[in-house]
């Protein structure tokens, strides 16, 4: 049988502008986690970087130079590495600068923007979103920090959405998704080569209402939590975690009047592990937006996982 556990929404903030799409959380210190807002409205071309204090109940946001897709905390303090727009930079949360260090990304394509990604030591792995949501044209890349290389390794995404990577019989795997095939397949990954095998489907959600969007390995690596975005009002969104041996659901996060769930983090906070969704606005008329209340904020819940010696990685920079 299925669990099922209600969050709750965080005070976070009632500006349109941090509701309309929120993603991306990660922790950056016990009780702490960072989130990007993609962008402040469908016609405003920059979002931000913010940081959530749970101890505090307290957010700060920093405009960034465009609309991110998302933000890891560096080794060194202060520093966050984002991808925004069509560059990955270094911002500095202590004075707001910018420094771009990797820059035309998608160069020979149109209308794309770095949507979710990864760190893992000094690299970065993460993907591209067509912004009509429909053509086949969105990478997959990897970035190599030993020696600052960016490589393709696919071309032909749409919606480059949720990922992790798995190290398994002596290989690296990413699990990765994207949004539009309703699919989370892995790869065998080798960093040093920059090459990717082929794809083999993990979860096949085809015949669900709503879209995978970000997700997380759990903490032994067994399972996948997965942000379903359901694109219609509902009573409630969903948040998911599949065993990956066998494909099947065995605990599901609601998040009361907001349906459009988008991403996943796991949290320590007073001796235990959270699960903070965020959740978004985005696409909803007037009338859902009325119905759905709560969409756009962002949700906190008991994971269930214990939180001794679970740590997120920070980039190695």
């Amino acid at each position: 049988m299925v669990e099922v556990v209600e969050a709750v929404p965080l005070d976070v903030s009632d500006a349109d502008a941090l509701r309309y799409l929120p993603e991306g959380p990660y922790q950056i210190g016990e009780g702490q986690f960072s989130w990007v807002a993609i962008q402040h409205g469908a016609d405003v071309q920059h979002g931000s970087l913010n940081r959530y204090d749970l101890n505090a109940g307290e957010n700060v946001s920093l405009d960034l130079p465009g609309r991110p897709g998302f933000a890891f905390p560096c080794n060194t303090e202060n520093r966050f590495v984002v991808g925004c727009e069509r560059s990955l930079g270094f911002f500095d949360v202590s004075t707001g600068d910018w420094q771009p260090f990797c820059e035309g990304v998608d160069a020979d394509v149109s209308n794309t923007i770095i949507n979710d990604g990864l760190a893992y030591e000094d690299n970065l792995v993460f993907g591209t979103k067509d912004l009509e949501f429909k053509t086949k044209k969105a990478g997959l890349y990897l970035y190599r920090g030993r020696d600052e290389k960016l490589i393709r390794l696919r071309d032909d995404q749409i919606c480059s959405n949720g990922k992790a990577t798995l190290g398994e019989d002596g290989s690296l795997w990413l699990l990765d998704i994207d949004s539009p095939t309703r699919k989370v397949v892995r790869y065998r990954l080798d960093i040093d080569a920059g090459t990717l095998g082929e794809p083999e489907v993990v979860l096949d959600l085809s015949d669900d209402a709503a879209v995978p969007d970000g997700a997380i390995l759990t903490p032994d690596a067994s399972g996948l939590i997965v942000s379903m975005f359901l694109p219609e009002s509902a009573a409630y969104g969903q948040t998911r975690l599949y065993e990956l041996s066998s494909g099947q659901c065995q605990k599901v996060w609601r998040t009361p009047l907001s349906p459009q769930n988008t991403c996943p983090a796991l949290v320590q906070h007073q001796g235990t592990l959270k699960l903070v969704i965020t959740t978004a606005v985005e696409h909803m008329t007037p009338a859902d937006q009325a119905v759905c209340t709560g969409a756009g904020r962002i949700f906190v819940a008991d994971s269930g996982f214990a939180s001794e010696g679970w740590q997120p990685p920070r980039f190695d920079a």
